[in-house]
């Protein structure tokens, strides 16, 4: 048998009784969860940015970062409404390189999923602890959502998992808004059945129980492009693209229909500097067709603390280990200007 079992790995009710979110701040969270649910109803009128670095891999920058977008966010906060994205998997594409967190909570030891689990919770109960933000995580593995359900306010579905059935059936179990890419080859009507199958219940298995879910109204869609047979990036941000899911809401019996924007991967084709004019051209399409106005709630940012990326052992502070970010410069000035354009 080529399975070998390390170590038995402790059970999300072992983890959050030893590290548990204190009760002041689930009330916090109580008060976010409704104030970003209100957005995806057409409610409320803020508009989301969902922001961070491609992926959580230093606990210190991490929080340094989070404090940096909460104190940007009191000068926001009647326009933008801020969620950081402390991304603690990070989906490879070949099953090589760094992996996120969770498998190793230092990238330059060996993985450690065991204490991973511990590490990617610590650094998002001290996040909370500092600021009061609660984040955007992705749920590459749908059976370790349950080791940081009670911090998250938003989950998303990666372009490789949104054909996933375990993925769908567990985000019609989930509370708080779930967005799905479209996949790596741009078939719209993936993620759209997606949102299909997560806003309707479900009975099946899940960490060894038969269970029920009642279905989850805020799941929505993420465009994020996509890439041809030649290997090349196509953006799906345009004003014909937003369109173009629009009417395919209109022909679906879905809630709340709502579209987040990657302003990153295949829309800038992974060049994060562009993710500035991408965002500004989003903005400009949602202020002349209200249309697009009312179905575009947000976007989707991958900044740091320093601009670009590096490699594992280079130790600059604040700068990517995966894909290459904008700096926190950079995106000082996009969150101000965004609030102006709103």
């Amino acid at each position: 048998m080529s399975f070998q079992y390390v170590k038995e790995a402790p059970s999300p009710e072992e983890i959050i009784k030893q590290f548990p979110l204190p009760e002041e701040h689930k009330k916090w969270k109580e008060q976010k969860d409704r104030e970003i649910a209100r957005i995806f109803t057409g409610e409320s009128g803020k508009f989301i940015v969902i922001i961070g670095p491609c992926s959580a891999d230093n606990e210190d920058a991490v929080c340094d970062y989070v404090n940096r977008l909460a104190a940007l966010q009191e000068k926001v906060d009647d326009k933008l409404l801020i969620i950081p994205r402390i991304y603690t998997n990070k989906p490879r594409t070949t099953g090589e390189g760094y992996k996120g967190m969770v498998h190793q909570p230092d990238p330059e030891k060996a993985p450690d999923l065991c204490e991973g689990l511990i590490a990617i919770r610590k650094m998002h109960l001290r996040a909370i602890s500092e600021t009061g933000l609660f984040a955007a995580d992705e749920m590459l593995y749908p059976e370790n959502y349950e080791y940081l359900s009670d911090v998250l306010s938003y989950v998303a579905i990666g372009a490789r998992s949104v054909e996933n059935q375990q993925h769908r059936l567990t985000v019609s179990g989930i509370d708080v808004p779930c967005g799905m890419k479209n996949p790596t080859s741009g078939d719209l009507s993936v993620m759209m059945n997606s949102c299909i199958a997560a806003q309707s219940g479900h009975t099946y298995l899940y960490r060894g129980y038969e269970v029920k879910t009642s279905g989850n109204p805020l799941t929505h869609t993420i465009l994020r492009g996509a890439v041809n047979d030649r290997g090349q990036s196509i953006s799906n941000y345009h004003y014909e693209n937003i369109m173009r899911v629009h009417k395919m809401y209109e022909n679906l019996d879905l809630a709340n229909p709502a579209i987040i924007i990657d302003a990153n991967h295949a829309n800038s084709g992974k060049l994060y500097y562009e993710q500035p004019r991408i965002v500004e051209e989003i903005l400009h399409n949602r202020r002349i067709n209200d249309t697009i106005h009312n179905l575009v709630k947000g976007v989707m940012i991958e900044s740091y603390i320093e601009s670009g990326n590096q490699k594992i052992h280079d130790h600059v502070y604040g700068k990517s280990i995966t894909d290459p970010c904008l700096g926190w410069s950079e995106t000082e000035k996009l969150l101000y200007r965004m609030a102006d354009l709103v």
